[in-house]
């Protein structure tokens, strides 16, 4: 950069340019000069700002660079780079113009020698991002109380018997069922796919641990499998994904409901610790009797006041004998009021009556008169109805069945009760009742003649 390619900035046109004006200058030619390269080297005096931004040094054995990457860029990283490690990292070229020293602003990052499975791992990650599976809202929550936690992993794996000592430490009360599968090597992404269908299948677990240890990209590649990533996604029980060590990231960690850095820290997250259930029990069995005293002495309270309004038997049926005598002085008050209305009635009612009776002296001869003739008519009547009452009786008492009986006769029934009237209504041998004038008889038909006329 020769010194006549300064003379279009104007601020170089000057006797005496400030510090600063010189730093914006000289920020404006490296930006301009330099375009977005690749550099590898070794990570040096790493530090993680509170802002999320990562500050660092990047060496070889000949020189240095001050390096930054923003927090928006290095959440997209997929580990967290540590001092001595050796990366590889895109980024432009600028002046850091409070202290005049030029530095790297990295956009990339990748572990050197890691190109073409990291940017396979970036790829896959950016389109799986793009598809919204790694959005927080549809992050299943993880069960406090899990009634079964399940595991998959290798069963030589360290990383099981790491969540199987801290699942003993933290909740021995909690099942466990292991889910067998390759967690490396050829066909271990199908057996992390077909461990994870079968734990879906049997529904037996609230919390899956997908868990293994700590290893190199290529070790790890399985959990970056875009189908089991899409499986994870689709799982119908809550996942806790624990891949590797802290600073390893892996597809599966990030489509999982909850990241943990160790398989360790897996287990932790996936229950509660025993003691703060039982902490949580003895809290609550406190507010319980708490509140059960509470409600006692309130009730308490309302059973003092209700017992204060109640008026006792022996008091209430002296009120209640007050109140009939009463209602008996005024009932006997009324009764002596309507009887003395009505003999006041009644005298009136006698008094005009009497006023308006005809005079009856003169009637009182022929009335008699009329008396005994009506009971000599009277006496008549009765002795011809008497007269009357005797024929009839004597007819009837010679039309009687039991007259008919005592002249010989006899009313013949058979075993239907129904009377006998005809030979024709009899048959040989048959059995009938006989009704006499005294008592009664059965016969048996021997034999049966047609009377001729």
């Amino acid at each position: 950069m020769a010194l006549g390619d300064q003379q279009k900035n104007s601020a170089l046109t000057r006797d005496i340019l400030t510090v600063s004006e010189l730093n914006q200058a000289v920020a404006r030619l490296l930006e301009d000069s330099f375009d977005v390269s690749w550099v590898r080297g070794e990570v040096s005096n790493f530090t993680p700002a509170a802002s999320g931004h990562w500050y660092f040094t990047l060496k070889d054995n000949g020189a240095s660079v001050r390096a930054v990457m923003f927090r928006s860029r290095a959440a997209a990283v997929g580990f967290i780079p540590k001092s001595g490690d050796s990366i590889e990292l895109k980024g432009r070229v600028t002046l850091y113009e409070a202290r005049g020293e030029y530095q790297i602003q990295a956009e990339q990052m990748r572990r050197a020698g890691l190109g073409s499975l990291f940017e396979a791992f970036l790829a896959l990650k950016n389109k799986l991002s793009s598809e919204g599976l790694f959005d927080a809202d549809i992050k299943r929550p993880i069960a406090e109380y899990p009634r079964a936690i399940g595991v998959i992993t290798s069963l030589s794996a360290a990383a099981l018997r790491d969540v199987l000592t801290a699942l003993e430490r933290r909740a021995p009360h909690v099942p466990i069922v292991i889910y067998p599968a390759m967690v490396q090597g050829a066909g271990s992404a199908l057996a992390l796919r077909q461990a994870l269908a079968l734990a879906n299948e049997r529904q037996e677990v609230d919390t899956i641990l997908l868990v293994r240890g700590g290893g190199s990209i290529e070790d790890l590649w399985s959990f970056n499998d875009e189908a089991l990533a899409r499986d994870i996604s689709a799982s119908l029980i809550p996942i806790v994904s624990g891949v590797g060590h802290e600073t390893d990231f892996t597809i599966a960690d990030f489509v999982a409901d909850l990241r943990a850095p160790t398989p360790t820290a897996a287990a932790e997250l996936a229950c509660t610790p025993r003691d703060v259930l039982m902490e949580r029990v003895t809290r609550a069995s406190r507010q319980l009797t708490l509140a059960i005293h509470r409600k006692l002495d309130r009730l308490s309270q309302r059973v003092d006041r209700v017992a204060a309004g109640v008026v006792s038997p022996a008091q209430r049926l002296s009120h209640q004998a007050e109140r009939l005598s009463s209602l008996v002085y005024r009932m006997l008050a009324a009764t002596q009021r309507y009887d003395q209305q009505r003999r006041t009635r009644a005298e009136r009612v006698t008094a005009r009556l009497m006023s308006q009776l005809p005079e009856i002296s003169s009637q009182q001869a022929s009335t008699q008169r009329a008396v005994t003739a009506l009971r000599a008519c009277a006496r008549r009547l009765q002795a011809m109805r008497v007269a009357r009452l005797s024929s009839l009786e004597a007819q009837l008492r010679a039309l009687s069945p039991e007259q008919t009986l005592s002249r010989g006769y006899a009313i013949v029934r058979n075993q239907k009760g129904e009377i006998v009237r005809s030979y024709l209504d009899i048959k040989l041998e048959e059995v009938l009742d006989l009704k006499l004038a005294t008592g009664s008889a059965s016969v048996q038909v021997q034999g049966l003649q047609k009377e001729e006329s």
